[in-house]
């Protein structure tokens, strides 16, 4: 995970995930921030005895870190936020050392590697906007101009950050699309822009492919047309739609074939924008305003093995 004292534990849901494990009897290791390593063939992790509790002013206790493999026994939860670069790929690339070995990892290492978040929304076509990947200014810009207004953005980012709306014609368009793909040498991801967003851009959580029957709306405020709780939105949460169960049972399946078991999907109105499998969150807000525990299901997910696999 991330530093572990400076979360903001009302809202982390991976220490939402650290508390329910803690409840259920669970021994809780952390990993040390770039203490994933290999020795003799094998994985193995910088990891301290961790204790939690649900105080935001003390909610973490370490003991004394040492050298631990990873293998049969093991549950490890892969939850550190994006950029997925060279670092991180190499991250998963030991994480699948030990799955070889036996743990459990959450979720797949391979999955992690092979879905960006941007790019995997776009395996499900038939529930996307029209959207445009290039690295091609001009075809970008032509995307611009058919569609009137598009969203521009990175395919490495997370948070909302380095997201432009632009609209066919303004000026600043062509210094977008040259910030955005350096020139030309990197992709960027243009797609339409839906004024639904001003409704909130929904996030529906799947544990092994099945939704959490509420989504948290996550709604701009005052001049900002980004939802991102990172970007200032509000969060509402708000019972599935009928669209939202259809747009998540078309994903489910393949994230459950590619082993990503807590994914979030991002849907604004009626289209899927991403498919969140790093460290999606929302869990502690839903928790909170509806009366569930999702990663308690998450771990009676986990508890009872892969899908389709003996218990």
């Amino acid at each position: 995970m991330d530093p572990i004292g400076s979360i903001g534990v009302a809202k982390d849901s991976t220490f939402a995930m650290l508390l329910e494990a803690q409840r259920r009897g669970h021994r809780l290791h952390y990993v040390l921030p770039g203490g994933l390593s290999m020795a003799g063939g094998a994985a193995q992790a910088l990891a301290a005895p961790l204790k939690v509790r649900d105080d935001a002013l003390d909610w973490f206790e370490l003991g004394t870190a040492s050298q631990r493999r990873l293998g049969d026994g093991d549950v490890v939860l892969m939850r550190t936020d994006p950029p997925v670069d060279a670092d991180y790929v190499h991250d998963t690339q030991i994480l699948d050392v030990a799955r070889m070995a036996g743990a459990n990892v959450v979720n797949d290492p391979r999955g992690l590697r092979d879905l960006n978040e941007k790019l995997a929304a776009l395996l499900f076509p038939q529930c996307c906007p029209p959207t445009l990947v290039s690295r091609d200014a001009a075809a970008l810009k032509a995307f611009v101009a058919e569609h009137g207004q598009a969203v521009l953005k990175p395919l490495d980012g997370m948070g909302g950050r380095s997201i432009f709306r632009a609209a066919a014609g303004e000026s600043n368009l062509n210094v977008i699309l040259e910030t955005l793909t350096d020139g030309g040498r990197h992709l960027a991801m243009a797609q339409r822009y839906l004024p639904e967003i001003t409704e909130g851009d929904k996030r529906i959580l799947l544990i092994d492919g099945v939704p959490v029957d509420y989504c948290l709306a996550r709604i701009p405020q005052g001049d900002e047309f980004r939802g991102n709780l990172a970007a200032g939105g509000r969060g509402e949460g708000r019972p599935l739609t009928d669209r939202d169960r259809w747009i998540a049972a078309e994903v489910g399946p393949e994230m459950v074939k590619r082993g990503m078991r807590f994914v979030g999907l991002d849907v604004i109105g009626d289209w899927l924008t991403e498919v969140n499998v790093t460290s999606p969150t929302c869990i502690r807000e839903l928790d909170a305003e509806f009366g569930l525990n999702i990663a308690g299901l998450l771990f009676d997910a986990i508890e009872h093995g892969a899908p389709g696999a003996p218990a």
